[in-house]
């Protein structure tokens, strides 16, 4: 048995969340409360929260904005970025407020971050100010550290309840209604289905004339056509949600465009990286919804797909179905390991 083992078994829940919450009150105060200096723009969801990310950040950009951000894969102030190798999403309270105050230092406007349930379950998102919280979607994940699927979407709710401006929302996740009972000063819905809301205060972005091919995607919102380099339907849906994030921040529907339309690829994401003599794809699926996106956006190709395990033993009820998955929609099936930590 682990230090973290020990005292998860000997101290007292309610004791655990106060000490991760006096210490997110101190690191707030040692870095002078940066957030209140910064526009904190929060990302949450199971799948895609670092392309969302991504993309924000490039549309924030395009609009003319200093930025900084923290995703899975690297943590950017401005123009400087370096690698997140953390092995966490979500850094710890004290560097998480270091890094808000230094992108304050540098002149950012800006700071885009994933939000993690186990970070909040942590308290790593208090005493920040989120001028904006975004909703992409919910599948079960981490449901053994979380104790069941409730709890771990109980976590991600509280991002919202933190964040009294503005509510970006998945309104095609069938978790939406939940996040759309909290209340905002503005509200705004994405998706690509025929829907009635009978909510009041939020404006749609709603994708129509979906075109997914090969080699890139299209979609139209208002009259306006986008043509991406992202593959597949979910990317639609991240996609949506940064134009979202910009709309919200009065970035126009043509600088949203332009600036999706200028990226290649997110390193990792439906990564392209071999094209000839034939084509290898990288891309970082964790679960078994987000993996049968991947699988079934190549579906037409013959597939020999290479597998791996949860890293640190994590959610081990995923493992047979991520196999059967691979048994479905691949010719071959490599097993390999994956970083045990």
């Amino acid at each position: 048995m682990n230090t973290k083992e020990i005292v998860r078994k000997f101290i007292p829940g309610f004791l655990l969340s106060f000490y991760h919450y006096l210490l997110a009150a101190i690191a707030a105060f040692i870095y002078s409360f940066p957030s209140k200096r910064i526009k904190v723009i929060g990302v949450t969801g199971t799948c895609g929260k670092t392309t969302v990310n991504d993309l924000t950040v490039k549309i924030l950009e395009e609009a003319g904005y200093k930025t900084a951000c923290i995703s899975s894969i690297k943590f950017k102030i401005g123009n400087e970025e370096w690698e997140n190798k953390l092995k966490m999403t979500m850094p710890g309270r004290f560097k998480l407020q270091k890094f808000l105050k230094q992108a304050v230092e540098q002149g950012c406007e800006y700071a885009v971050l994933e939000i993690t349930s186990e970070g909040i379950k942590q308290h790593r998102h208090e005493f920040i100010d989120f001028e904006a919280a975004v909703f992409i979607n919910l599948f079960p994940e981490h449901i053994e550290a979380h104790k069941g699927f409730e709890n771990y979407r109980k976590a991600k709710l509280e991002l919202f309840k933190k964040t009294k401006n503005i509510h970006i929302i998945n309104l095609d996740d069938e978790n939406s209604r939940y996040f759309l009972d909290i209340p905002a000063e503005k509200r705004y819905g994405f998706g690509i289905k025929d829907y009635e809301l009978g909510i009041k205060n939020i404006k749609v972005v709603k994708a129509q004339e979906i075109d997914l091919k090969e080699n890139y995607s299209s979609f139209i919102i208002d009259n306006s056509l986008f043509k991406i380099h992202l593959l597949g339907e979910f990317n639609i849906y991240n996609s949506l949600a940064a134009i979202s994030v910009g709309l919200s921040q009065g970035v126009s529907l043509e600088v949203c465009k332009s600036a999706l339309e200028k990226i290649k690829g997110i390193p990792g994401r439906m990564e392209v990286v071999v094209k000839e003599p034939f084509t290898v794809v990288v891309d970082y699926a964790h679960t078994p919804e987000a993996l049968e996106k991947v699988y079934k956006t190549f579906k037409n190709n013959v597939l020999v797909c290479v597998l791996g395990s949860c890293g640190g033993g994590r959610d081990k009820w995923k493992r047979p179905i991520l196999g059967k998955l691979a048994a479905k929609y691949c010719k071959d099936v490599i097993i390999t390991n994956e970083d045990p930590y």
